[in-house]
């Protein structure tokens, strides 16, 4: 009985990564990080002696209540840059790292893409190597809107298209989803399990907890200012809200400024997602 409250009570640490790159363009540095950091950060997991795990086994061991393994942590990706496979890659397989990749399949190089992603993005080849390799690969919408201000066609069109561009790529349905920007709503999160998908991420910028139920677990950012101490004490789960105050902060703010734009469109006659000006 103690074991399995503890297990309840676990608090796992998802870290959100997005370009490793080592001169991205402006449109993705703050979020990049160097394939230098990127390799010691790894390193830094290892000698902590952490055990990396995927998005899908999280979420089936809180759903079973299965005992997770010691100190668990996840690597995920968002977006699908090309520097997840020639920089990521190479470090993750060094120590025998699972990791979960989010694909904004309409961003992605080859037929499906749309010409909006903000760098040089993978292309299904390397998708398909990375998933070889031990990747989960999961939907991350696809085109990257914000999925709480869709209308319903469109939302479903998002969640479907990518779910079933990545199983006729990779010939597996995937099983996770991570909400672009982190937004979602119960509308959102409900039309994201109805499409089949069993768990999916957030941000939150806090450590994971089974509490927060299957489709709304927290992560926390990796970017280029992320120096190795924090990176431990994330990791660790030490010094989180400190760490993350501004960031709070700035997402309050914003949550307030996008909810009154949004007011203002239904008043207008406007459906969700037709409200303009408001960037990512």
């Amino acid at each position: 009985m103690a074991e399995e409250a503890h297990e309840a009570d676990a608090r796992v640490p998802i870290l959100m990564y997005h370009a490793v790159a080592a001169d991205p363009n402006d449109a993705t540095r703050a979020l990049s990080v160097t394939p230098e950091a990127f390799a010691g950060q790894m390193a830094a997991i290892a000698d902590l002696g952490h055990t990396p795990i995927g998005t899908a086994e999280l979420a089936a061991a809180w759903r079973s209540g299965r005992p997770l393994p010691g100190r668990p942590a996840l690597v995920t990706f968002d977006d699908g840059y090309e520097g997840v496979h020639r920089h990521a890659l190479p470090a993750l397989s060094k120590h025998g790292f699972p990791a979960t990749l989010f694909v904004s399949t309409g961003w992605l190089r080859g037929p499906y893409d749309t010409g909006g992603a903000l760098d040089t993005m993978l292309d299904w080849d390397q998708v398909r190597e990375l998933a070889a390799a031990g990747v989960e690969i999961g939907g991350h919408s696809h085109t990257h809107p914000q999925l709480d201000r869709l209308g319903e066609e469109r939302l479903r069109f998002e969640l479907i298209h990518c779910k079933e561009i990545v199983a006729d790529q990779l010939g597996a349905v995937p099983a996770s989803f991570a909400y672009p920007y982190g937004y979602s709503d119960r509308r959102v999160r409900r039309a994201v399990r109805e499409t089949g998908y069993t768990q999916a991420l957030a941000v939150g910028n806090g450590l994971a907890r089974r509490a927060q139920g299957p489709y709304a677990l927290r992560r926390v950012t990796v970017r280029r200012s992320t120096g190795l101490d924090e990176f431990a004490r994330l990791v660790e789960g030490r010094a989180i809200a400190r760490t993350f105050a501004r960031d709070r902060a700035l997402t309050k703010g914003y949550a307030v400024l996008r909810r009154a734009r949004q007011a203002r469109g239904r008043v207008r006659g406007q459906v969700p997602g037709q409200v303009p000006g408001v960037g990512a």
